[in-house]
């Protein structure tokens, strides 16, 4: 696969407590296989596969005061000097920049309003090999409360061009890459506000989607395997999406029928406010 062009989503992991019983369920999820990777310093990992192309990572946590979530990494071509323009910007660095193996050179930052994300320089393994089929990565979403400080932070750091999405039922925002017109035809994953209907302790974080043949049968099974629906099954103009915790509490989306084969024909949509599923 080619390397992936500056900003854009090239890599997800999560970090979980108990690593064979997360490959148990995202195993029978998404029908996922697996293989071990070497211990990067943050934990014992391994390697998700769908149809024989490495799709995410799995990391047992070190420690147990770090959170259980899906994080989202995005593609440089020198992880070195955007690590700089993130502080630069008002963004703080968590972990790195590190030499990884054939992952190439990672790093995990913060944005102003503290949501951590990664950055990754491709080595021998650029990321995804699988997105926007069922069992694989599709979309990404920034939710927040201090959009202010935020949208220049990425569209700086990251070259993104940011474009209001009209007719949403919560402000969002879409980004596409670098060089790209922006709008909905080549964003790439946008950015929420966390309104009032939200519980109040949720934190600023990124949202990945996986996209599935069936939405609501992949609710179901999480929900068999041990996990929980936190927004039922509901229709968008992009598909059909759900928003579950896997059986250890780690967030993340799914979606069926988008349009585009390698990935939803622009923005799926903000997920809807608890107080106003359809």
């Amino acid at each position: 696969m080619a390397a992936f062009a500056e900003g854009t989503p090239c890599w997800v992991d999560v970090s979980l407590p108990d690593l064979e019983a997360g490959k148990r369920f995202y195993g029978e999820l998404f029908g996922w296989t697996f293989g071990e990777t070497a211990d990067s310093g943050a934990g014992r990992g391994a390697e998700a596969f769908s149809d024989g192309k490495r799709v995410a990572g799995l990391v047992a946590k070190k420690d147990g005061r770090m959170p259980t979530v899906w994080g989202v990494y995005f593609a440089t071509a020198d992880a070195v000097g955007l690590s700089r323009r993130i502080t630069a910007a008002g963004g703080t660095l968590v972990r790195g920049p590190a030499a990884l193996g054939r992952s190439g050179v990672i790093a995990q930052a913060a944005d102003p309003a503290g949501t951590v994300f990664g950055i990754r320089q491709p080595g021998d393994d650029p990321g995804f090999e699988r997105t926007g089929l069922p069992g694989s990565f599709c979309w990404t979403e920034l939710y927040t409360r201090d959009k202010e400080r935020v949208d220049p932070f990425y569209e700086s750091v990251l070259g993104f061009r940011g474009t209001d999405l009209p007719g949403a039922s919560v402000d969002f925002r879409m980004w596409s890459p670098a060089g790209a017109e922006p709008g909905e035809a080549s964003a790439i994953g946008g950015r929420s506000v966390i309104t009032d209907a939200f519980p109040a302790e949720m934190p600023g974080h990124f949202l990945s989607y996986f996209s599935v043949a069936d939405c609501d049968a992949t609710a179901a099974t999480a929900v068999r395997l041990g996990g929980r629906v936190t927004a039922p099954p509901f229709d968008i103009p992009h598909g059909r999406m759900s928003v579950l915790l896997d059986n250890q509490g780690a967030s993340f989306a799914v979606l069926s029928g988008a349009a585009d084969p390698v990935g939803p024909q622009g923005a799926p949509g903000a997920r809807p406010d608890p107080n106003e599923r359809p």
